[in-house]
């Protein structure tokens, strides 16, 4: 006799629940190293550092208390006078590293998308991989090498002054462009340009640029077709470049230190000065305060922004 429901209906097999069980753990199985990864490197220290960030330091030694007072020291801890206002230290320091980070990601992408735009439009495939390899050929070398090329060319005895010198603009060695803010803002938009470039380039590449001919066969002038047709549909492309510069530079101290000395140090240089100085609370403290307000920028950007998700796009 048959037993099964009526209208022909299986029940489905016990079996098959931890068939489709087997199937996704299966699928998952390759992520877990990278997790793992993830979990002990950045999660653990991240955890770590909340945890001390609730002490204070004593004697070069961590003592636990969980007190607020390495975070309340983040609002009142020194004073700056900005014009009329009396901030703290560290409140002026990432004001200006946020500053600076805005500044050097619109200089990036200024710069990247006429150069993207160009490149996708009207070079062929062959010199876009070449001209993509010689961005991407300082990621060759080491970070430490690149900064202090550029100290080189920016210092008093550098390349720029002798040829400014060479040239007759100035009669003694200049050091406008080193140990201050704008020897700062010029070597990261050297360092930061090709992250926005590869991000850029890699929605541009993905664009019609048919709809061009078609809004300006609608009465659409130039300008209006970029600002209505290409922004837009590279909308990702834009907000992803402004991540990948604006997250890395509010933690920058390298180039801050080697370029721009005591004038142009930015937050992640207080940091390291805490952390250098056997001050592990007071360091963890600032640290947790940056992480959270990258981690707010990141929410903003994916939320408010709609961001679409890179890989989904493929």
């Amino acid at each position: 006799m048959d037993k099964s429901p009526a209208g022909g209906a299986t029940e489905a097999s016990p079996a098959e629940p931890q068939e489709a069980g087997r199937r996704a753990f299966g699928r998952l199985l390759p992520a877990v190293p990278a997790v793992l990864v993830l979990g002990v490197l950045f999660l653990g220290s991240m955890v770590f550092m909340l945890v001390f960030s609730f002490g204070r330091t004593v004697d070069f030694s961590f003592v636990a208390d969980w007190s607020l007072d390495n975070y309340a020291r983040f609002f009142t801890g020194g004073s700056v006078e900005v014009g009329p206002v009396v901030v703290s230290t560290y409140v002026w320091s990432f004001g200006k590293t946020l500053v600076m980070g805005f500044l050097v990601m619109a200089a990036c992408l200024a710069l990247a998308l006429p150069f993207t735009y160009y490149l996708v439009r009207y070079v062929s495939r062959r010199w876009q991989r070449i001209t993509l390899l010689a961005v991407i050929i300082p990621f060759w070398t080491s970070y430490l090498l690149r900064v202090y090329a550029w100290q080189s060319i920016l210092g008093e005895t550098g390349a720029l002054n002798q040829l400014l010198q060479g040239l007759g603009l100035i009669e003694e060695p200049s050091r406008l462009f080193v140990y201050n803010d704008t020897g700062v803002f010029i070597v990261l938009v050297y360092v930061y340009f090709p992250f926005a470039a590869l991000a850029l380039y890699a929605s541009l590449d993905r664009f019609d640029f048919s709809q061009f001919q078609a809004a300006q066969d609608l009465g659409a002038r130039p300008d209006q077709a970029f600002r209505h047709v290409l922004l837009p549909q590279i909308r990702p492309g834009l907000i992803t470049a402004s991540i990948f510069v604006l997250v890395p530079i509010i933690g920058e101290f390298l180039t801050p230190q080697l370029v721009g000395g005591a004038q142009g140090l930015l937050i992640g240089n207080l940091v390291v000065n805490f952390l250098r100085g056997a001050q592990i609370a007071e360091g963890a403290a600032l640290a947790i305060i940056i992480a959270a307000f990258v981690t707010a920028v990141l929410v903003i950007f994916r939320r408010h922004l709609q961001v679409e998700d890179v890989v989904a796009r493929g």
